[in-house]
């Protein structure tokens, strides 16, 4: 019996969905624009938002200069937005407030195609430069409309991107300190990558790790170096090891990077004592002072 009533049920749900489907395709296809207009505000009140949006795109042109063209482009939007649509969202709200800058919607216009930028922006693996635009978007809309009650909600918005931005920035850094073991290019690399992410990001939760392998990238690049750019490498070394345990005098990593320093003080006593070895050959080998010539005769 109870199986009898789910098959009756399902049945009835079938008979309505085609019913609603061949309403909206003899209105697709025969309806005027009135009708068209009205069956579009009667699916987006339902939230049929695919059916709404098909008919919504199909009058919107032909609704120019009327009091409705107004509402269906803002409906329009807010159809693909709410089909996770947010590209095509985000270009609607922005064509809506470029159009329509003095309608009472163009506020919400305008915070929706920030919000419909932030959510089409990808995972922090991925390129950012849509994370760059969305961040953009958000505080522009901040500054126009100081006192909305999104603005709480925009910046939560901004910093959740910064995080974002902060976290490809790391990945980044650290895949080139992973790899720099190929390559000289890839230990100058490394450092320079985490040079960039501590300016960026002074405040970062990623800054103690970073200022350490900075330390063992540099010390790596000294070792692997030629001869004549060793002692600056290694002075670099020492540099940014100085300024890594004077930030974090506590650090986990501090041991690790006290055998570096050794590394690299013990390399440095080695090239001082050559350097001082060719300075005393060099001084043998020169002329004393007021020594003769050699005279040579000539034929």
């Amino acid at each position: 019996m109870r199986n009898r009533r789910i098959l009756v049920y399902c049945l009835g749900l079938l008979l309505v969905s085609l019913s609603a489907c061949s309403d909206f395709s003899k209105i697709q296809k025969n309806g005027t624009d009135d009708d068209k207009y009205k069956a579009a505000l009667k699916y987006y009140n339902k939230q049929d938002w695919y059916r709404a949006g098909v008919l919504f795109e199909e009058i919107i042109p032909k609704l120019r200069g009327s009091a409705e063209q107004e509402l269906s482009q803002f409906n329009y939007a807010y159809t693909q937005y709410n089909q996770g649509l947010y590209e095509p969202a985000a270009q609607l709200f922005k064509r809506f407030y470029e159009t329509f800058a003095r309608s009472e919607q163009a506020p919400e216009a305008m915070y929706m195609y920030a919000v419909s930028l932030y959510k089409s922006t990808p995972s922090f693996n991925l390129d950012q430069s849509g994370t760059i635009g969305a961040m953009s978007a958000l505080q522009d809309f901040v500054n126009t409309y100081p006192e909305s009650e999104h603005v709480k909600d925009c910046t939560d918005l901004i910093l959740n991107l910064r995080k974002r931005l902060e976290r490809k920035a790391y990945e980044r850094a650290k895949q080139y300190y992973k790899v720099s073991g190929f390559s000289i290019a890839n230990y100058k690399s490394a450092v320079v990558a985490i040079n960039n992410f501590q300016r960026e990001f002074p405040d970062s939760e990623f800054n103690e790790e970073l200022a350490y392998l900075k330390v063992d990238a540099q010390y790596s690049l000294a070792k692997n170096s030629l001869d004549t750019k060793q002692k600056e490498r290694y002075q670099e070394s020492l540099a940014f090891y100085q300024a890594f345990k004077e930030k974090y005098p506590n650090s986990k990593y501090l041991k690790q990077a006290d055998k570096m320093v050794e590394g690299s003080q013990k390399e440095l006593d080695r090239i001082a004592k050559e350097e001082k070895a060719r300075e005393e050959l060099k001084k043998q080998q020169q002329p004393a002072p007021n020594a003769p010539a050699k005279v040579t005769s000539g034929q």
